[in-house]
């Protein structure tokens, strides 16, 4: 239904496009021009596509492969890799493990990995050495994509800041050893299924951008009327969307759009890299952003802190460690959906 909160989001009713080659150019004018275009873009829906990305095809295609091995096998083989082993949030998410505000149960399974930082004296409650599954070629293919769209994260970093009139390196100088973390997420083919069981629910991510690889339709994407638009597969493109901490970073020039998987028409796979800065980043408006005298109207938060605090509230392996005083959420930790436009709605519908 309409909202009765203005969004800064267009009425749009496809993704916008935006060639991205040329923030690859050794000329500033070049990048500059792509990054204007990418600004464009986000300013409009949050939610684009992005071709001249430069990513290795060969590289997609063994992600692909291994990805399907991997939730191929039995149940009882993933869960010897339970992510509520690990320490860093790392490993097998079963169905009905994560919830998210709607307190839905999403009809998926994952494999959530992240940099993988072999210290153990750097080792925090999102960052750490991965929990890798035994199974040949998973670690040396799924560890190169995630290196290479790593890199590609970087490039976005600069284009974003770019697109803001902000030094190239403005956020980059931020992301060194991020708690970026890739999802390999699958969305197995139920016909029995209720039409109202979603893939995933409606929700914002938590990180400054995401980077999306979809095999399959399902993905819906909230556009400036309060309507729910499909989101298509693009051969060769990625999806890339708005999070919490580039909303709070762009002083609300850039604002996180809200999405969702409906339930899906066949068996689907998704790779999002959910792209973070450095975990004891400080994430707030640039100061360049701010008018003289004009106070943000976002409280700063500690990166991987609202990573964790977000985290927490959606993974039961991780309530069941607050419920029992094992873990503590950070001091003004924010509830799910505090960012973007949906927790302003009156109601959305289907």
């Amino acid at each position: 239904m309409a909202s009765s909160i203005a969004s800064p989001h267009t009425a749009f009713k496809r993704l916008p496009l935006v060639d991205i080659a040329r923030l690859f150019s050794d000329a500033p004018e070049q990048r500059l021009s792509a990054a204007e275009k990418l600004g464009k873009a986000t300013r409009e829906a949050g939610f684009l596509y992005i071709t001249g990305h430069g990513i290795d095809p060969a590289l997609i295609e063994r992600l692909r492969q291994r990805t399907a091995e991997y939730f191929a096998q039995p149940l009882q083989t993933k869960m010897r890799d339970y992510i509520g082993q690990s320490s860093n949030h790392s490993g097998y998410v079963p169905e009905g493990e994560e919830e998210f505000a709607s307190a839905t149960v999403d009809h998926k399974e994952a494999y959530d990995l992240g940099f993988d930082l072999q210290d153990p004296a750097l080792q925090r409650p999102m960052l750490g050495a991965n929990q890798w599954p035994d199974l040949p070629g998973f670690k040396e293919d799924i560890k190169a994509y995630y290196e290479a769209v790593l890199g590609l994260s970087r490039t976005l970093f600069q284009g974003f800041a770019l697109a803001l009139g902000l030094p190239e390196d403005s956020f980059l100088r931020h992301v060194n050893q991020p708690p970026s973390q890739l999802r390999l997420i699958h969305y197995p083919y139920n016909p029995d299924a209720p039409v109202d069981r979603p893939g995933i629910g409606a929700h914002t991510d938590y990180e400054c951008f995401t980077i999306l690889l979809p095999t399959a339709p399902g993905l819906e994407v909230l556009n400036g009327a309060g309507e729910w638009i499909d989101a298509p597969v693009m051969e060769g493109a990625f999806v890339i969307n708005i999070g919490d901490m580039m909303e709070v970073l762009s002083n609300g020039s850039f604002v996180a759009t809200s999405h969702r998987v409906r339930k899906v028409a066949e068996e689907r796979y998704s790779f999002p890299l959910f792209c973070a800065c450095d975990y004891d980043t400080l994430i707030a408006p640039a100061p360049a952003l701010l008018r003289e005298g004009e106070t943000s109207r976002y409280e700063p938060l500690i990166c991987g802190e609202h990573l964790f605090a977000q985290t927490a509230q959606t993974f039961g392996y991780l309530k069941r460690r607050l419920e029992s005083g094992e873990l503590k959420l950070p001091e003004n930790a924010k509830g799910l959906s505090s960012f973007g436009y949906k927790a302003k709605y009156d109601e959305v519908q289907p």
